[in-house]
């Protein structure tokens, strides 16, 4: 950095400190925080509509029907940016982000402020069937956290920035400023209270009045409820509840498995070609498929099912009402998996947006299998389409409150509120009860590596090992005699235990200075016998690398031990004191709680 810009940083820093309390800093920080992040989010949908928009008017794919090859060029575009620009992994942007805030003190490369701009449009443009969500989030969280690197913020203030972009950057695509507050606490597991809400509050009114000042009236949405919800359609809503569980569960599955079909496949080329492949075959048949989906949902909530479907291979049995339930149940189940798809053959984007477009079917569906099923029931179809979204939201991303809100923030008031809350929290609490985990947090929960709402395992997930060890021991080898380890060991060590090591450093056991007390001042037996004679086991041992804290502390209870060893692919790295263990955690709950 240039010298001139570092004094005038220094003098912003000085001004600061004297002029500015740190909490007004902070809320400062968080409406340009929003302000960025709902930029960010106007500018992803921008480039995405222009790319779309273009493809459209420029190229005669869509006419003939052979824009279903779009895919694969989009997705060979990000291939070639990711390889020779980016020339690292990409990595999912939620789960990315839970990972720096639990791992990385929230640290976020500055590279990823400009990454999702480029290749989340690319791969979304082309008709890549995932969402902008994810990325806008990604991208606001990158600019936080390189903004509170430049403040000099700490870490816990930069987890709350974090939070304070997704807010933002959610805020300014939906026009929904308490849905936005509710997901970051809910998935990134805020701590809400009035120190987090009231930036958390900011940042949402700065997004959504970004997506004002840039979009107008503009929405995602445009609907207003005609039929509000009767008691009589109650165990409907019950059974769409059960229904978007089990479809909950079957996207959580469906995306693992796909993915986990994709690894053999090594080189990021056969992925490309394999999946643009799968993407362009599911688009030939299910049309709606292509790109985010959201013309789908509003043609669904319109009650236009025809239009939503667009053109297909079926259209001559369209008028049957039996052939639209089945063309909209085959969204329901190939959303998931043409997703999934695109973000396994390398593409990049979020899956919230897509889990909107499988609810809406699934939602229209059940609707549509009522009215038509001949007992004289009647429900609305387009309410049905707006509250399978929220059953989904729910569902997969575990975020019942979220999807609560959001649904009733677009529907502009809670009219709906009663079946929104008996259809999300049925679906929450059957896929809880089936998945742990969601997409986002089954990786990081699996490696110890996740934040959740409980404190005691936050701390403990926020703790790092390397802090803990202590190095400060004399080793000893086996073939060494007593009179050797006296000397050259016990003499010139603060400690009572001694790890016994070969000479590739293998960690062998453990001998205590209580092992050899009594036999300290016989001299006899200096040259007679050797260490291996009072080597044995350690209580246990902490693996490097693979053993999480919660794992570390449980090994202390179970064992009753005050040091255990740490060890790294068999040898010896040194040793972890149940003191200093609890003493690091006190300081971290501290840290905080504070």
């Amino acid at each position: 950095m240039p010298i001139q810009t570092n004094n005038f940083l220094r003098r912003i820093y000085k001004w600061r400190y004297k002029n500015i309390s740190q909490k007004t800093f902070i809320y400062i920080l968080s409406v340009v925080v929003g302000l960025l992040a709902g930029l960010a989010s106007v500018t992803l949908k921008n480039i995405t509509y222009f790319i779309e928009a273009s493809l459209e008017k420029g190229i005669i794919f869509s006419s003939n029907q052979l824009y279903f090859i779009l895919p694969i060029v989009g997705l060979t575009l990000v291939f070639l940016y990711v390889k020779y620009v980016h020339k690292e992994k990409l990595k999912h942007a939620v789960s990315s982000i839970l990972f720096s805030l639990s791992k990385n003190k929230g640290h976020i490369d500055v590279k990823q402020v400009y990454t999702q701009l480029i290749i989340a449009p690319l791969t979304v443009g082309f008709g890549g069937s995932v969402g902008l969500l994810g990325p806008a989030v990604a991208t606001g969280a990158a600019i936080s956290s390189n903004l509170g690197r430049l403040f000099h913020i700490n870490s816990k203030t930069r987890s709350l920035l974090i939070a304070c972009a997704s807010a933002g950057a959610i805020s300014s695509i939906f026009q929904s400023p308490i849905a936005a507050i509710i997901f970051a606490v809910e998935v990134f597991s805020l701590d809400l209270t009035m120190i987090s809400m009231l930036p958390l509050l900011l940042a949402s009114i700065s997004g959504v009045l970004t997506s004002y000042f840039f979009m107008g009236n503009e929405v995602l949405f445009n609907f207003s409820i005609n039929e509000p919800f009767q008691v009589k359609d109650t165990l409907f809503y019950i059974v769409l509840g059960v229904g978007t569980a089990i479809a909950s569960i079957y996207f959580t599955k469906m995306y693992f498995g796909i993915i986990n079909l994709f690894k053999p496949l090594k080189s990021p080329k056969y992925r490309l070609l394999v999946g643009g492949l799968a993407i362009g075959i599911m688009l030939y048949f299910i049309p709606p498929l292509y790109g985010e989906g959201f013309s789908f949902i509003n043609d669904l909530l319109k009650g236009d099912h025809i239009n939503a479907l667009g053109k297909t291979p079926f259209d001559a049995y369209i008028d049957n009402i039996w052939i639209v339930i089945a063309l909209l149940f085959g969204i329901t189940i190939f959303k998931a998996v043409a997703m999934t798809t695109t973000l396994a053959a390398g593409g990049a984007g979020g899956i919230f947006i897509p889990t909107m477009v499988m609810g809406s079917a699934l939602g229209n569906v059940v609707a549509k299998l009522i009215n038509n099923s001949g007992l004289g029931f009647s429900v609305s179809e387009s309410n049905f389409t707006l509250i399978g979204m929220a059953g989904l939201i729910a569902g997969v991303q575990h975020a019942p409150l979220t999807a609560i809100f959001l649904i009733a923030e677009i529907t502009g008031g809670y009219a709906l509120f009663v079946p929104l809350m008996i259809t999300a929290s049925i679906s929450y609490i059957i896929t809880k009860n089936t998945v742990d985990y969601t997409i986002y947090t089954r990786e990081l929960a699996e490696s110890g590596e996740l934040l959740t709402h409980n404190k005691d395992q936050a701390v403990l997930t926020l703790m790092d090992l390397d802090t803990v060890i202590e190095t400060n021991f004399k080793t000893v080898h086996p073939e060494m005699t007593l009179g050797e380890m006296l000397h050259d060991s016990v003499a010139k060590s603060t400690r009572n235990i001694f790890p016994v090591v070969d000479a590739h450093q293998k960690f062998l056991g453990i001998i205590l200075l209580d092992d050899i007390r009594e036999f300290m001042f016989d001299t006899k037996l200096y040259n007679t016998t050797k260490v291996e004679t009072f080597t044995h086991k350690a209580p246990d041992h902490i693996y490097y690398g693979i053993d999480t804290m919660q794992i570390v502390m449980q090994k202390f209870q179970d064992s009753g031990a005050w040091n255990l060893p740490v060890v790294k692919n068999g040898k010896y790295m040194g040793f972890v004191s149940k003191s200093k263990l609890l003493t690091a955690y006190r300081r971290e709950l501290i840290r905080f709680t504070k």
